[in-house]
């Protein structure tokens, strides 16, 4: 926060060019406060929903789940005639089944969801008019934590102009919610914000808020600008720092926002874009050709309970304040404390207050970026396996609507998954095992005169392995399907020769890596259940390798589990080698698979040969293009590579800049002592020089230094050298 009340608000003069820069008036970082009450909401107890109209259509929900059950059971019968083959079925049989059922109607549910999408995808939909006018003021939000300013600056400026361009810019303001906890990133950001506002003009509403502390972290950081600014503003459009979307596509969220006066949540559908390493590239063209089936049958049968994924969606203020404040959870982290997932959470609270929560997944020109490698989806992927099951705790909060408990369901179950997965494997190996090696159970569940072998039906076994694997391919299948039927779609991806050989591509390497990544999200729901806590680590977003030897720490035991199960399965049966082969060359190749992930020159190569190219690749957006341009120039001024305490002693006006933008100074309680804060202080006033001040300032310390004015001061009086 700002005190707006301590800054001059005339715009400091501008300097002759070529003198050095010098202190003068800042301007405020922040407008004037204006508060909004958001209550913290009682899970306990349900609020009074008098907005609520109808969730989604009646006919889409009993096609999707009624056809998700009746395949389940189909499957679940199949595997019991697979199992009874012998009159009867072991106890580790049966176990093997539920686990099965518990898989099958996962990859159900998914299929019939697909099919929807399908269905209303070939029927075609229509984008909305871009308005002539707006009524409300909406404000952009967008947090960061430790980001590379020059690529976010660069987005929002992008978007910004482009924004500006539709002739409706007066209705947005533009904010950058830091909760940075380095010391350099954080000047690097008031760096490129006072260029970017100096570039862009007074009138360009652009503002900026540092946070001391990164209480609830991004959940907290929005809050907290609700709190404080919420009152000023009908909506907020909520983005990440590698969003992107066209100013066309802002101004139909806020018209769509407009339209309906029941909305609280209106989420577009991110694509991603800019990723060429050989995983984001598998990531990328995923998502373009299969995700927008399951996307749009996923927004049909939820209608106005549908779902929001944290960014790239406008949302009404007075919904998200009256509806959305967490409470924090009973106990301690991993399953207690904060809301990591907080969007699903926020859904639903705003949902269950009667406000509609709706997407459009035609509107084009929502774009976002991917993780670069397997390694950096995984430790992404931690967080959000702790936050998915963490919503066990929320799934049964008094007057959800049913769809919302569904949306909690279906992110429990994709973690969950995994070690059902695993464990359905497991029993598979010691089955055969019992058949080959170990004597027939003679009271089995069912009284007989005759010992219960655990034997199996081959041709049933091969017949339900093809339907669950049609089942489980067959969403790819449709998306594959309309983009060979769209020739626009077609044509930017290579033509329907190479467009099938990219489908081939991701579908032969998705199905190496999914043993990787059933290993690896196992071990995490093994460790969060065991109350490890997984903590909040800034997301890697460029396209760097990762070293050679942290892929071989990460994997060797996924390599050393897959040589192990190879043995063992051959030595069992070679027909049990064969069953699990693809799971186990995953496996024996995580290393090599893994590094692999992270080549830039892999997903070039590809890229050079038309193979697993996306239409916006082939006619890139021209956001995409002015940010890219953008982040190339900001680049160039080093300000991410600039030393924070160097920068400060420096430059004069930045410092005081830095200075105003610090919120006032609260004292702390007597007798209680900030050991960074005192360290700083110590070593500052110590300090005659900057190098001595740089060499023995640790992290912490650089941080609490620039919270202090006083400190700050010092630190510009130190000589250069």
């Amino acid at each position: 926060m700002t005190d707006t009340a301590e800054i001059d608000p005339r715009p400091a003069p501008a300097a002759e060019p070529g003198a050095p820069e010098r202190p003068g008036p800042v301007s405020p970082a922040m407008p004037p406060r204006a508060p909004l009450a958001m209550p913290v909401q009682d899970l306990r107890r349900a609020m009074p929903a008098t907005r609520r109209g109808g969730g989604g259509p009646l006919a889409a929900r009993l096609f999707v789940f009624g056809g998700a059950a009746a395949l389940t059971a189909y499957g679940a019968w199949q595997m019991y005639e697979v199992i009874s083959v012998s009159g009867g079925a072991t106890w580790l049989q049966y176990v093997l089944l539920v686990l099965f059922v518990l898989n099958f109607s996962w990859i159900a549910l998914a299929f019939t969801a697909a099919l929807l999408g399908f269905a209303a995808l070939v029927r075609g939909g229509r984008e909305t008019p871009l308005p002539a006018t707006l009524t409300g003021r909406t404000a952009i939000v967008m947090p960061v934590y430790n980001e590379g300013s020059a690529r976010v600056f660069a987005g929002l400026q992008a978007m910004h102009e482009a924004v500006e361009a539709t002739g409706l810019g007066r209705h947005f303001d533009w904010f950058v919610l830091s909760d940075s906890t380095q010391a350099d990133a954080w000047i690097a950001e008031e760096r490129a914000f006072l260029r970017l506002r100096e570039e862009l003009g007074p009138h360009a509403r652009l503002h900026y808020r540092h946070r001391a502390k990164n209480h609830h972290r991004k959940a907290g950081n929005i809050a907290d600008f609700v709190t404080g600014w919420g009152a000023a503003y009908d909506h907020m459009l909520v983005l990440d720092a590698d969003s992107l979307l066209t100013g066309t596509c802002i101004v139909r969220l806020a018209a769509a926002m407009e339209a309906d006066p029941s909305a609280g949540i209106v989420q577009s559908l991110p694509l991603i874009i800019n990723r060429n390493t050989l995983f984001a590239r598998l990531q990328q063209f995923a998502a373009r050709i299969y995700g927008p089936v399951i996307a749009t049958g996923l927004s049909v049968w939820s209608g106005r309970d549908g779902n929001y994924w944290g960014h790239n969606a406008i949302i009404r203020m007075q919904a998200f304040a009256e509806a959305a404040g967490l409470p924090d959870l009973k106990g301690r982290p991993p399953f207690g404390g904060h809301i990591l997932s907080h969007d699903f959470v926020e859904a639903a609270l705003i949902r269950r207050a009667g406000w509609g929560v709706t997407m459009l997944p035609h509107l084009e020109g929502s774009y976002e970026e991917s993780p670069p490698s397997l390694i950096d989806l995984a430790v992404r992927d931690r967080r959000w396996a702790q936050g998915n099951l963490q919503h066990a705790r929320v799934i049964g909060a008094a007057g959800l609507a049913a769809a919302s408990r569904q949306h909690f369901a279906t992110g429990i179950a994709g973690y969950v998954a995994s070690p059902l997965w695993l464990a359905q494997l497991v029993i598979g190996i010691i089955i055969v095992l019992q058949t080959a090696w170990v004597r027939p159970e003679y009271f089995s569940a069912e009284f007989g005169l005759y010992p219960v072998w655990p034997r199996f039906d081959p041709v049933r076994a091969l017949q339900l392995f093809a339907l669950t694997m049609g089942i489980l391919l067959a969403p790819k299948f449709l998306g594959l399907v309309l983009a060979l039927l769209d020739s626009g779609t077609r044509r930017a991806c290579g033509g329907a020769g190479r467009l099938t050989l990219s489908f081939l591509i991701e579908i032969l390497l998705s199905a190496l890596i999914a043993p990787i990544a059933m290993v690896v999200q196992s071990g995490s729901v093994f460790q969060i259940l065991a109350g490890r806590d997984t903590g909040w680590n800034p997301q890697r977003r460029d396209d760097g390798s990762i070293p050679f030897s942290d892929i071989v720490r990460r994997h060797r035991w996924h390599t050393g589990l897959g040589i192990v199960t190879g043995i063992a399965a051959f030595a069992i049966a070679t027909s049990l080698f064969l069953w699990m082969s693809p799971t186990i060359l995953g496996l024996v190749l995580a290393i090599p698979l893994s590094w692999a992930s992270g080549q830039l020159a892999l997903g070039l190569a590809l890229k050079a040969r038309g193979l697993l190219v996306t239409p916006e690749e082939q006619a890139p957006p021209a956001i995409a293009l002015r940010a890219g341009e953008l982040a190339r120039r900001n680049a160039a001024r080093g300000f991410d590579d600039a030393d924070a305490l160097q920068a400060l002693q420096a430059d004069a006006a930045l410092a005081q800049a830095h200075a105003a933008m610090l919120p006032p100074h609260t004292p702390h309680p007597r007798g209680q002592i900030d050991p960074d804060h005192a360290l700083a202080r110590a070593k500052i006033v110590e300090a005659e020089t900057l190098p001595e001040a740089q060499a023995w300032l640790g992290p912490k310390e650089r941080f609490a230094l620039l919270h202090d004015r006083a400190l700050l001061d010092q630190l510009t009086r130190l000589r250069a050298a």
